[in-house]
């Protein structure tokens, strides 16, 4: 039974070198698209920032394909050049990522909790604190027009479908590849200026 996971996470390779620089932009293109199922324009906004710095992480995989093949190759390929646009597309779309894996970790550990709440407080504990005073109020707007989780939920497959344990799989891995990147980051100094 086809549920929206069907282009994942889980399936991203993640080995000594690293993450696997294509099949992490595929999978998040696909996470990208989760936005239009919560039907509301104002998460455009999210879905534009994450495209934005997908598409400078695979302009610089395009043009040094050898040494990005894992996202930390791409960092370390990119440390020594003034203008870092990929690690900074990177660091953002990270913390969107998380930004959506804390909500969804949310809404699944609480099946009683609205999505707009879900996305609300997990907005809180991750981007709240990088956003200036004037996009705030933009995200704090769009979280209250998230759909009735019921509503999401459908959206996701079909009732019959394993839809609960696809997403907790999904986000599980995606959960395991940001805690990776940011200590990644951490550890090299990487997100310095950003």
């Amino acid at each position: 039974m086809s549920t929206y996971f069907d282009t994942s996470f889980v399936d991203v390779p993640v080995t000594e070198q690293g993450v696997d620089t294509l099949a992490f932009l595929e999978a998040t293109e696909g996470l990208i698209k989760m936005f239009d199922l919560l039907g509301n324009p104002s998460f455009t906004i999210v879905q534009n920032d994450m495209n934005g710095n997908v598409t400078k992480i695979r302009t610089r995989y395009t043009a040094h394909p050898a040494q990005s093949q894992t996202l930390e190759q791409l960092v370390e390929n990119e440390k020594g050049e003034k203008k870092r646009t990929a690690t900074e597309g990177l660091l953002w779309l990270l913390r969107g990522l998380k930004f959506t894996q804390v909500a969804l970790q949310r809404s699944q550990a609480d099946k009683t909790e609205e999505l707009a709440d879900s996305f609300s407080k997990a907005y809180e504990q991750t981007l709240k604190k990088y956003h200036s005073f004037v996009v705030k109020p933009i995200f704090a707007l769009a979280m209250k027009a998230c759909p009735y989780r019921k509503d999401f939920y459908a959206k996701l497959g079909p009732p019959e479908a394993p839809v609960d344990s696809e997403l907790s799989k999904w986000n599980q891995a995606l959960g395991g590849i940001i805690e990776r990147l940011e200590a990644f980051y951490e550890k090299g100094g990487h997100a310095k200026g950003f």
